[in-house]
């Protein structure tokens, strides 16, 4: 049986929401800024659909997930169905010339890395990651507005 670890992370960005949504929304893009990410496919048959791989430390996971829910501007929501589990929403929230971003996400520990590393640390480096993605991504967005300026 595996355990759930949920995090939740969030960053301001000094771009238009739109600007913002845009980038997230291009889930293929997300290697740019998410470490552990090492590829997003989506068919172009089914853009609901996305093919995840994910590798850290030697340790490849890969996983096929389905957007669930979808505002534009608002929120991006999303749940595995195949490989790893996980789920999670990217929420944002208009500030009027800057976006908030708030990234949470919950994933399954596959029983061999529970036995391997305990839950704590194990949370607390993917926690330490996601604050580091947030931040990538914020820079990333700063480098796109900037360029289109």
């Amino acid at each position: 049986m595996a355990d759930w670890l949920e995090h939740s992370v969030q960053v301001e960005v000094e771009a238009p929401i739109e600007l913002v949504w845009s980038l997230w929304a291009d889930l293929e893009q997300m290697p740019r800024w998410m470490k552990w990410i090492e590829s997003v496919k989506v068919p172009e048959d089914n853009p609901d659909i996305s093919i995840w791989t994910l590798n850290t430390g030697g340790l490849e996971f890969k996983w096929k997930s389905r957007i669930s829910k979808v505002i534009p501007n608002q929120i991006i929501q999303w749940e595995s169905i195949d490989g790893l589990p996980n789920q999670g929403a990217i929420r944002f929230y208009d500030r009027h010339g800057s976006s908030i971003v708030k990234l949470s996400v919950a994933y399954a520990i596959p029983g061999i890395i529970g036995k391997i590393m305990d839950n704590l640390f194990l949370g607390r480096a993917v926690e330490s990651t996601l604050n580091g993605n947030m931040e990538r991504f914020r820079e990333y967005a700063l480098q796109v507005k900037l360029n289109q300026s």
